[in-house]
């Protein structure tokens, strides 16, 4: 083919585009397919570009005369693999350009994003769905019995009922969450512009959740940089992220009898290429394995769902801290051991 098909044309593509003879040999490429497939493909057979038995009928059909059609196949490798869906189109022949019979043009369509997000999506749909039909089924269950065996019965009816109310308690802070993560979400990259001191949110945080620790006897310590320590934040976010990460390290590692928030001066902080201010907090409880570490920031993950969901747990918390700290431009750091307890960290940038 000519320089006008291969370069002005088919460089103004913005997708890896393959031109095929009609004897399915290549003529030509844009640079785009060829940082994708390699080097040299032009005047190689198609099959020994692209062995997808599946694009190859499509393209044989296309060749024959018929239209244009869309293949999904995937390619590169198991560790970084791509879903693209390819177009087979067809292509008059065009003697002045080098194409001197019918052949067809395919362009490669990078859609692994798309499908992912559309994965999360059905997940997540059916996870809410999962976890609001439980207590819905419950609260069902109650008032039916309610309304029959247990009406004239004063003690299964206020049973029934404190299970209800707590039932009910839990949709609505599934509900609450849902919300404050779509919320979160929403404003991701909307960078804060306030200035917020971090001892008066911890501090904050810390006393209201004062009465839970001492319910679950575990005393909550603070250590390290004291005095007003400055970033630039969100005041109702930051105090959503550490009252979160608190209550959790009380309910979930409150074994050890002691939670402790420890904020460190960071001078310089890699990412972040500045002054950082990180705050630790760090539990003596029974500790999280290896595995679940790299999954606990995700949609309704739980590393013991039973124990979650008796602890009034929704399973969004981590998701929700995670999403605030990255608005921040931050980092979640979290570190466990079996049997030694875990820290989660919050590094924030200073200005």
């Amino acid at each position: 083919m000519s320089v006008w098909l291969t370069m002005p044309l088919l460089e103004a593509i913005p997708l890896p585009v393959i031109v095929v003879n009609a004897q399915e040999r290549v003529v030509a490429v844009n640079c785009r397919a060829e940082a994708l497939l390699g080097q040299g493909i032009v005047g190689r057979p198609f099959v020994t570009v692209l062995r997808q038995p599946a694009l190859g009928a499509a393209l044989e059909a296309v060749l024959r005369g018929g239209a244009a059609e869309q293949v999904r196949i995937r390619l590169g490798t198991p560790a970084q693999e791509m879903l693209a869906q390819v177009t087979v189109a067809p292509l008059a022949p065009m003697p002045e350009s080098g194409l001197a019979e019918a052949g067809a043009m395919l362009s490669i369509e990078d859609i692994t994003a798309t499908e992912e997000a559309e994965a999360m999506r059905r997940d997540f749909v059916a996870n809410v769905s999962h976890e609001l039909r439980t207590p819905l089924t419950a609260l069902i269950g109650f008032v039916e019995t309610l309304r029959g065996a247990a009406k004239d019965d004063p003690v299964a009816r206020e049973r029934f009922l404190s299970i209800m109310a707590r039932e009910a308690g839990r949709m609505n802070r599934l509900v609450g969450d849902l919300l404050s993560l779509s919320r979160v979400e929403a404003e991701e990259r909307q960078r804060p512009r306030a200035t917020v001191d971090i001892s008066a949110v911890l501090r904050g945080a810390m006393q209201t959740l004062q009465p839970v620790a001492e319910a679950a006897q575990v005393r909550l310590l603070r250590s390290g940089e004291t005095g007003a320590l400055p970033v630039v934040g969100d005041p109702d976010q930051l105090t959503q992220v550490f009252s979160n990460l608190i209550e959790n390290a009380v309910k979930y590692g409150g074994s050890g009898g002691e939670v402790t928030v420890h904020v460190e001066a960071l001078a310089h902080e890699p990412v972040s290429r500045g002054p950082a201010l990180k705050v630790a907090v760090i539990d003596r409880g029974e500790g999280i394995e290896a595995l679940h570490l790299p999954r606990l920031t995700e949609r309704f993950y739980r590393v013991d769902t039973h124990r979650s969901r008796e602890q009034g747990g929704t399973g969004l918390g981590l998701a929700i801290v995670k999403h605030i700290v990255a608005r921040h431009r931050g980092r979640l750091k979290i570190e466990s051991e079996k049997g030694k307890g875990s820290t989660f960290s919050v590094i924030l940038p200073r200005g």
